[in-house]
């Protein structure tokens, strides 16, 4: 949680620069590209320096879509290369997604939308 604006575009611009690709773009699963290609794009992927971090989106939280000016976004990751889960019918690959914004922002939310409480 950030406690100004200011501090938020700094980290936003930081995130973008560091990683121009993933901003705002839809990133193709394995529901789209397939298993192999999906896990040959991870490879090929940046990671956070000193880290087995792969970031692979940075968006606008969607509660943000009708602002101008974002105040939570929304930082997806992969945490080395992606685990393989099946459960029954369904299949998925482990990610990770950490919420950067305005502390006043997410306390506003909290209000009515039960993934920000706590416990």
């Amino acid at each position: 949680l950030v406690k100004n604006e200011e501090d938020l575009r700094v980290i936003v611009k930081r995130v973008e620069e560091a990683f121009p690709s993933i901003h705002g773009k839809e990133f193709q699963g394995p529901s789209k590209v397939g298993v192999d290609t999906f896990l040959h794009q991870v490879f090929k992927m940046k990671k956070i320096p000193e880290s087995d971090i792969i970031p692979y989106r940075f968006k606008a939280n969607s509660s943000q879509n009708d602002k101008d000016t974002p105040l939570l976004y929304n930082l997806n990751f992969f945490d080395g290369i992606p685990e393989y889960h099946r459960v029954g019918t369904t299949e998925m690959f482990v990610a990770f997604e950490l919420q950067i914004g305005l502390e006043a922002e997410v306390n506003g939310l909290r209000v009515d939308h039960l993934a920000y409480e706590e416990g």
